[in-house]
């Protein structure tokens, strides 16, 4: 304990924030005597957030393993820092360059709604102000691909996204792009991998107390909404992907959600400018409010997210929900289906028609187009690409990799992430997604289609592939490595009943791809099962995958049967995932 105390005497010393001097102040005079905050002492500084190829991301509150000022103004000078330091790429094939090559790092930063985001913000062009670099603040309260799109479109070698996406509302985050003179080629704009997240946490590691650490008053510069609006209108052009696909556009209904988050505004901006006329948003998500009041995670994906937008759909038989999570890179599709009702898109399904999609426009003098989508989502991709005669790449799990492939034309991964405008984000975006969705839907509904007959097309042209996702969150992170540990040393010899044919540690590499934590499982039926640990969340996931055959000339009745047999399997695999890993 005395070890302790001295460390948060210290770190209170030397945070500059008089909110989170007197929440340690108080924890410290606790935990005195209670065993509890003793306990929440012990955790704020057990480690150091740590900085990593997601940035940074945890709770609010004081302390080193914490998301406070202190962290962030430390984050801001080891992130400058190493932009001083690093060797300079020329700018030689971006527009208006030449003479740019000698100025200081130029970094944009951004910021969305949630608590104490735009102060991070402010904190980081200070501290890169001071510093001696150029900093570009982006307008209070803007999505993630405004800020991935404006480091490409300013030329910036770096940017900085405050943002923990679809999180609790406790945490927050910080993301790091790097462009400009830092990267090259089709690195430009893309998030941060090795070796620059170790360089970065290594300056970050380095830099002094966060109170001697220089703060400007002003001398960056402030971007207006005009940047928005350029990229909106980019954005809102997104439907010509589609030109020459299926026939003429019908009038569609649409309900959207921004999950309290940042995206509403241009998510509605884009549609209205793509000439969609009927757009209801669900008003009591369409503010942004940290709080997240109508929901107990704001993440589309989670039981009851979207149920306010699915309430809405019924009662006004609109054709599609569209769902943003809180920062609008990624997107949630619902749909009525003829066989369930309403229900939400996996993303491997909506991933894969978008691409068929998408790819009837790349067949036809594409060049070197590439389909792109993650280990742990669908195969199918690659049937699609080769059907096409598109060239199809799969990555490690993260746009920081689906982002940076050459010639990328289109990209996925199943947790409704999608990159539809490689032209002008190296992300995913989950606003040129709904407004290439909403098109998808109204040219279908043009032809008395819909998506749901797309999925049956797919599976008659290559079986069905059906995908679903098992995950166990811990509070105790301990049990994380512990769990993934126990795979490794005992992994299940059969699932639903097939033999397990190979076991893959995908930490020692695995068909081409760098070595990841991870755990691949295929059985002889041709079913799969990667495990592991989240990234972003204290979790580990089981990515699940089945292939039933389905005959070409397949009715519907015959492929609701396919689907209901793979559903049974896919069942099945998660009963023997939860019984071998969490039960």
């Amino acid at each position: 304990m005395p070890d302790l105390e001295k460390q948060a005497a210290a770190w209170l010393a030397a945070d500059p924030d008089e909110n989170t001097r007197a929440e340690l102040g108080a924890l410290i005079e606790a935990a005195k005597t209670d065993p509890s905050a003793q306990d929440d002492l012990a955790d704020r500084f057990a480690s150091t957030l740590q900085f990593g190829t997601a940035g940074l991301r945890g709770a609010l509150g004081a302390g080193p393993n914490r998301m406070n000022r202190a962290v962030v103004i430390r984050a801001a000078y080891g992130l400058i820092d190493y932009l001083f330091r690093s060797p300079k790429t020329p700018l030689d094939a971006l527009p208006e360059s030449g003479q740019q090559v000698d100025r200081p790092p130029r970094v944009v930063v951004g910021n969305d709604a949630r608590k104490l985001s735009r102060q991070f913000a402010l904190d980081t062009v200070e501290v890169i102000t001071a510093a001696g670099g150029e900093a570009i603040l982006l307008p209070d309260r803007v999505p993630t691909p405004v800020l991935a799109y404006a480091v490409r479109q300013l030329e910036a070698d770096a940017g900085v996204m405050v943002t923990a996406s679809h999180n609790p509302p406790q945490d927050n985050g910080y993301k790091v792009y790097l462009g400009g003179r830092m990267v090259s080629g089709p690195e430009r704009g893309a998030q941060i991998v090795p070796p620059h997240d170790t360089g970065i946490a290594a300056c970050i590691a380095a830099a002094p107390p966060a109170n001697e650490i220089p703060l400007a008053t002003s001398g960056w510069k402030d971007v207006d909404r005009e940047l928005v609006a350029e990229y909106t209108t980019a954005v809102a052009e997104s439907a010509y992907l589609l030109d020459g696909y299926l026939g003429t556009p019908a009038p569609i209904s649409i309900v959207h959600t921004a999950m309290h988050g940042v995206g509403g505004k241009v998510a509605l901006d884009a549609l209205g400018q793509a000439g969609f006329e009927e757009v209801h948003p669900v008003p009591e998500q369409a503010e942004p409010d940290p709080a997240f009041p109508t929901v107990a995670f704001p993440n589309p994906e989670e039981p009851g997210a979207i149920d306010l937008a699915l309430g809405l759909a019924q009662r006004l038989e609109a054709d599609v929900v569209l769902a943003n999570d809180p920062d609008a890179d990624r997107c949630a599709v619902a749909i009525p289906d003829p066989r369930s009702g309403w229900r939400m898109l996996h993303g491997d399904e909506l991933g894969c028609v978008l691409a068929e999609a998408v790819a009837h426009g790349l067949a036809d003098g594409a060049g070197h187009a590439v389909l792109v989508n993650s280990i742990v989502s669908s195969r199918l991709l690659g049937r699609i690409a080769a059907a096409h005669g598109l060239a199809y790449q799969n990555t490690l799990t993260g746009f920081k990799w689906m982002g940076r492939v050459p010639s990328l034309a289109f990209a996925y991964e199943e947790a409704i992430g999608y990159c539809v405008r490689p032209d002008l984000v190296h992300d995913k975006d989950g606003l040129s997604t709904a407004v290439l969705v909403a098109a998808l839907v109204a040219k279908l509904k043009g032809t008395e289609r819909s998506i749901a007959d797309l999925l049956d097309d797919l599976a008659r042209q290559h079986g069905l592939y059906l995908t679903s996702q098992l995950s166990a969150r811990f509070s105790d992170l301990e049990q994380i490595p512990v769990t993934m540990a126990k795979l490794r040393e005992h992994p299940p010899a059969a699932l639903a009943g097939s033999a397990v044919a190979t076991v893959a540690d995908l930490a020692e590499g695995y068909a081409g791809l760098p070595p990841t934590d991870g755990v691949l499982l295929l059985t002889e039926r041709d079913d799969r099962v990667i495990v592991r640990p989240s990234g972003t969340e204290p979790k580990v996931k089981c990515y699940l995958e089945v292939v039933e055959p389905a005959s070409p000339d397949a009715d519907f009745d015959a492929l609701t049967d396919v689907r209901k047999r793979a559903s049974a399997r896919l069942d099945a695999i998660k009963a023997d995932l939860q019984a071998a890993l969490f039960g």
